[in-house]
């Protein structure tokens, strides 16, 4: 079952074959609260899907819940995965990632999940360049932030290659950043709080997309925690 806004953004361009928010040169942003939990092929696991082309396999953007005592069937990926554990403990045969951890397995790498407690991840698959070939796990909890380029900003650094980054970004209540544009876009999903700029509003469950050479002047008042992927964009 699909809501009204995925039904009119998602297009089916053949049998299995879909498009969902695919245009990358556009703004995009939903809230999970305003979304369906669709089932995935595997038994006890849902997922939410965000931006996608292609097949079962595609390149991908979701939140993907596993009930306690779920798995998925050991699989390949060719072009890469990373994901966010954002509750429960998620699990595979290289290791246990509880809540706040953040992995990337490279082009080429295979596991086989499973959940004996339950998880929920922010994931995206098939999204790396060929050349990224470290594998990546931090523990965000413990891990230190380090000072941002402006009073209120800290910032965890989890991964860079060849101008493309991934962060956790928190936000001091108040917090203000000049405006600024982003080469090569940048993506947003909102942990906790309230995140902002002149768009908008974006409480924590929010996934926000703004294209290449977009501008904008974020903020936060009641502060918050993001997740943030720039130059991953650029056409």
């Amino acid at each position: 079952m699909t809501t009204p806004r995925q039904d009119v953004e998602m297009t089916y361009l053949g049998k299995d074959t879909m498009e969902l928010r695919s245009d990358f040169r556009q703004r995009a942003h939903v809230n999970l609260a305003d979304i369906e939990w669709q089932d995935a092929p595997a038994p006890g696991v849902e997922r939410k899907m965000l931006d996608r082309v292609g097949e079962e396999v595609a390149r991908a953007t979701s939140v993907v819940r596993y009930a306690a005592g779920a798995s998925f069937p050991a699989h390949d990926h060719a072009q890469g995965e990373e994901f966010f554990v954002l509750d429960g403990t998620f699990c595979d045969e290289h290791g246990t990632y509880p809540a706040g951890t953040y992995v990337r397995n490279p082009p080429g790498s295979r596991h086989t999940p499973a959940c004996p407690d339950g998880a929920t991840i922010f994931v995206k698959l098939r999204q790396f360049a060929p050349s990224d070939l470290q594998r990546v796990c931090v523990d965000t909890l413990s891990a230190p932030f380090r000072p941002g380029l402006v009073e209120g900003l800290s910032v965890l650094p989890l991964h860079e290659h060849r101008g493309v980054s991934t962060a956790l970004v928190n936000w001091a209540p108040g917090t203000r950043f000049q405006p600024h544009q982003h080469w090569g876009g940048e993506e947003i999903f909102v942990l906790r709080g309230v995140f902002s700029d002149e768009n908008g509003d974006y409480p924590a469950g929010t996934w926000l997309r703004s294209p290449h050479l977009s501008r904008h002047t974020p903020y936060s008042e009641p502060g918050c925690l993001i997740y943030v992927k720039v130059g991953h964009l650029a056409e």
